[in-house]
């Protein structure tokens, strides 16, 4: 354990929430084959896990976008680093994301994919922070709903640190 870290969600807590939720995945995807978009980087071992559970045939691509550009507080602006590199036209979509908390860089993305006329864009997110919406986005499936704290591992990072960690933890500066 890192002493300025309090564990949230253990290793086996987040396995049995990703393996529920790879299975309503796959009843709620049942017949089709959907575009998986992980948005980058903190989304990789979530997705990973995630698209494990899920037992359908899908495509996977990744977007890479940045809110932070380091420290705790998101800057409020987004910046898309890589975009897709297929159509996604005529595709039910599933974004997933490590966590959603000002909403402000998932309702840029869903506009973004919006204008690409997709049959359907549907949200997944590990980590819902509710509290802290600037901007209402929809979110169809959630790992598990947090407070206010700056969480870090299982992808989530500190200025690029922490995202080894195979829990998810509150970070204390």
């Amino acid at each position: 354990m890192h002493e300025r870290i309090t564990p949230l969600f253990s290793e086996e807590q987040i396995r049995v929430r990703v393996k529920e939720l790879g299975v309503q995945l796959t009843a709620d995807y049942a017949g089709k084959v959907p575009v998986v978009v992980g948005l980058l980087n903190g989304v990789f071992p979530f997705m990973a896990d995630l698209v494990r559970a899920m037992d359908l045939d899908m495509d996977v691509s990744f977007m890479q976008v940045a809110s932070y550009h380091g420290g705790t507080e998101s800057t409020g602006e987004v910046h898309i680093l890589k975009d897709l590199d297929r159509s996604i036209q005529g595709r039910h979509l599933l974004v997933v994301e490590d966590i959603v908390d000002t909403g402000l860089t998932l309702h840029k993305v869903r506009n973004l994919l919006k204008d690409r006329e997709p049959l359907s864009i549907k949200v997944c997110t590990l980590l819902d922070k509710p509290s802290r919406r600037k901007i209402e986005v929809p979110v169809h499936y959630v790992g598990f709903t947090i407070p206010d704290h700056f969480v870090i591992g299982y992808g989530l990072d500190l200025d690029g640190k922490y995202r080894n960690l195979p829990y998810v933890g509150v970070y204390h500066p």
